[in-house]
C-alpha cells in the first residue's frame, strides 16, 4: 500500500533539492535554514510546485487567515497519524532529542550572531529551524502560536500554512492545480516569497563581528546610538555606541520605497541614499493608522541633496498600519517602514538630532582601526581648516572653501558673503578646542564627509555646534555647506 505521507516529504524533498542550487553553501549548519525557507515555500511558491502539487493530488490553502488556519488543523491533526508516520515522527524526536544532549561545538567568531531584536521574527527563524531538523510537529506548533500572538504577520501565516499543507494527506487534499497556479502567480504571494528570502538572506550574511558600516569614520559620544539601513538586504542595523565602539546590538527587517532606493525627485516613491539624522519624533496620535506605532523623519534632502538638485521629503522611519505586520519589501513611498513592535524598541533608542541614518544600497562593513585610520585623515583636514582660521590668514582659509558655499542656507556666496572675515574676527587670538566630533562619510560617485562637532573657546564653557559638508574635489576637502547648530 502507498504511503501517503512519504510520498508528501518525497515531493517537499524534491523541492527543497530544485531550490538548494539558488542559495549558497552556509556557513556554521545553516544549511538547513536555508532548506527551510526553500520548503516554506512548499506547494505554492516553489518552482514547479504546481507540478508537485498535482502529482499529490494539491492542496487548499490561503494566507492572512488566522481563522482559515485553525480550520486547517483541525482538519489536518487526525490525519496525519498513519502508523508509519508515528513511527518516523519518534525517531525524529529522538533524534532531536539525541541532537539536544550532545555537546555543543563552539561557535566560530567571524559573523555578528543574530540579533533577537523582533521577538516575532526570531519565533518565526525557530519554526524554520524545527523544520529544516525535521521536527515538522513542533514547528507546525510554534507556528501556530505565531500567528495567534501575531495574525497581521502574513509571512507568518504563509509557513504556517505550508506545514499544515505537510500534513494533509494526498487522498484528503485538494486537486486544484489552476487554484495553486493562480496563487502562486499572486503579486502578494511573490511578495510574500520575496520577504523571506531577503529575511534569509540578512540572517545567514551577517556583518562581521566587531565590523561597523564604512559610513561611521567617528562618531561623538553624545551619539549613543546609529543607524544604517541596507535597501539590498532590507535590513536596518542599530548599533550602540559606548566605550567599547561602536557594536551592533540589534537589526530588523524593514521596507523601502515601491520603486527602490535612490530617491531623486518628489514623488518618485524612491527611498533616498545617504547620511542623515533623525529630526523629530511625531507622536502616533497625531498620525494616521497607516503609520502604525510612530514616525521618525529624517533631514532629507540634506544640503548635498540639495546641491545636486534632489526634491521632496517627509522622508520618515515609520510603522505599519494594524492589519499589517510587515509591508513587503518594495512597498512604500520612500519611507523606510518596520513592523511596529521593532520600532517601538528604535523609538526607546533615536536621539532627536544626535542620532544618524545612513540609507544605502548595500551596506560595506569595515575595522574599527579601518575606520579610525580614515577619521585621523580626515581629522587633519579640520585642524588645518582650525589653524589657517586662527592665524587670520584669509587666503589660506579660503582654500579650504568652495565658490558657492553657504552657512545656514544663507544664499550669498563665499566671495559676497563675509564669512571668512567673520571666521577669522570669531577666532583670531583666541584657544579653541574642538571636541565630541563626528565623521559620517558617503560615497556615491563624489566624495563627501558629514562633520558634526563642538568649539569651546578658551576661558569658555560652551560654544558653537557646527555641522559641515566636506566635498572632495582633486584630492582636497572643500567646504560647501555650513550648519551652525546652536
Amino acid at each position: 500500500m502507498a504511503d501517503p505521507q512519504g510520498k508528501r516529504r518525497r515531493v517537499v524533498a524534491g523541492i527543497v533539492r530544485r531550490g538548494r542550487p539558488q542559495n549558497p553553501a552556509l556557513r556554521h549548519g545553516e544549511n538547513m535554514l536555508a532548506a527551510l525557507v526553500t520548503a516554506s515555500a512548499l506547494l505554492l511558491a516553489a518552482p514547479g510546485a504546481a507540478d508537485a502539487s498535482a502529482q499529490t493530488g494539491g492542496t487548499k490553502t490561503k494566507t492572512g487567515s488566522s481563522a482559515h488556519a485553525k480550520a486547517g488543523i483541525s482538519r489536518a491533526a487526525p490525519q496525519g497519524t498513519s502508523r508509519e508516520a508515528k513511527a518516523r515522527s519518534k525517531k525524529a524526536l529522538a533524534a532531536g532529542t539525541a541532537a539536544r544532549s550532545a555537546p555543543r561545538k563552539a561557535a566560530a567568531p567571524s559573523p555578528a550572531a543574530i540579533q533577537e531584536a523582533s521577538g516575532a521574527e526570531a519565533r518565526l527563524i525557530a519554526v524554520y529551524e524545527l523544520f529544516g531538523r525535521g521536527q515538522a510537529r513542533p514547528a507546525l506548533a510554534k507556528a501556530r502560536e505565531l500567528v495567534r500572538d501575531h495574525p497581521n504577520f502574513q509571512l507568518a501565516q504563509l509557513v504556517y500554512a505550508d506545514l499544515l499543507a505537510t500534513q494533509v494527506p494526498p487522498a484528503h487534499a485538494f486537486s486544484d492545480a489552476s487554484g495553486i497556479a493562480r496563487l502562486r502567480g499572486d503579486p502578494a504571494m511573490a511578495e510574500l516569497r520575496e520577504e523571506s528570502r531577503r529575511r534569509l538572506q540578512a540572517l545567514r550574511e551577517r556583518p562581521p563581528a566587531g565590523s561597523v558600516p564604512s559610513q561611521f569614520l567617528a562618531l561623538s559620544a553624545r551619539s549613543r546610538y546609529a543607524i544604517a539601513v541596507d535597501a539590498s538586504r532590507s535590513r536596518l542595523y542599530l548599533l550602540e555606541n559606548s566605550g567599547k565602539g561602536l557594536q551592533l546590538v540589534a537589526d530588523y527587517y524593514v521596507s523601502v520605497g515601491k520603486s527602490g532606493i535612490g530617491k531623486v525627485t518628489e514623488g518618485d516613491a524612491r527611498t533616498p541614499l545617504g547620511v542623515y539624522y533623525i529630526t523629530s519624533s511625531l507622536d502616533p496620535k497625531s498620525l494616521r493608522d497607516f503609520y502604525g506605532a510612530g514616525a521618525l523623519p529624517i533631514n532629507y534632502p540634506n544640503p548635498y541633496d540639495v546641491r545636486r538638485g534632489k526634491t521632496g521629503g517627509g522622508i520618515w522611519l515609520h510603522g505599519t498600519p494594524p492589519q499589517q505586520f510587515a509591508r513587503a519589501p518594495l512597498a512604500s513611498d520612500g519611507c523606510v517602514v518596520m513592523a511596529n513592535p521593532d520600532l517601538k524598541q528604535l523609538l526607546r533608542k533615536v536621539q532627536i538630532g544626535a542620532t544618524p541614518v545612513v540609507t544605502a544600497d548595500s551596506l560595506q562593513w569595515i575595522t574599527p582601526p579601518q575606520a579610525e585610520k580614515e577619521a585621523q585623515t580626515f581629522a587633519s583636514t579640520v585642524a588645518a581648516w582650525k589653524d589657517a582660521r586662527a592665524t587670520g590668514n584669509e587666503a589660506q582659509l579660503k582654500k579650504f572653501y568652495l565658490p558657492d558655499f553657504q552657512r545656514n542656507n544663507n544664499k550669498k556666496s563665499i566671495e559676497g558673503f563675509s564669512v571668512l572675515r567673520d571666521e577669522v574676527e570669531y577666532a583670531r587670538g583666541k584657544r579653541v578646542q574642538f571636541k565630541d566630533a563626528s565623521y559620517l562619510h558617503w560615497r556615491d560617485g563624489d566624495d563627501t564627509m558629514v562633520a558634526t562637532f563642538g568649539e569651546v573657546f578658551e576661558g569658555e564653557k560652551s560654544g558653537r555646534t557646527r555641522r559641515q559638508y566636506w566635498l572632495r574635489q582633486s584630492g582636497e576637502w572643500k567646504l560647501f555647506y555650513e550648519e551652525v547648530l546652536g
